[in-house]
């Protein structure tokens, strides 16, 4: 069985409900009201644990938690050819890669 307690938790105050929501990260469609915040989040926990259960149960693809994903540090972005341009140069006038410029962009 998948450890339900590696998931990605999230607990926020809802205004609409005026209660704590519990949110899953790799369950998006899951929530859990609740006026008290800590129940909010054993009650977002109990959810996807009875979910995964059923999932498991009936042969279905379980996500994997997000923090045990293993990631290359890679990945592609289309932009604007004007965009592209100005990174380029302001990279340039740095002078370093347009990778190691935008990498450093999205650090901060």
């Amino acid at each position: 069985m998948v450890n339900y307690n590696r998931y990605t938790y999230k607990i926020t105050w809802s205004p609409e409900d005026q209660e704590y929501l519990g949110l899953c990260i790799e369950f998006p469609s899951l929530s859990y009201l609740h006026e008290n915040r800590a129940a909010a989040l054993e009650g977002i926990e109990n959810l996807v644990k009875d979910v995964v259960a059923d999932m498991e149960a009936n042969g279905e693809m379980i996500p994997e938690p997000i923090a045990e994903k293993n990631y290359s540090g890679k990945f592609q972005v289309r932009i604007p050819p004007e965009l592209h341009r100005k990174l380029a140069m302001e990279a340039a006038e740095e002078k370093v890669s347009l990778n190691r410029y935008v990498s450093q962009k999205l650090a901060c």
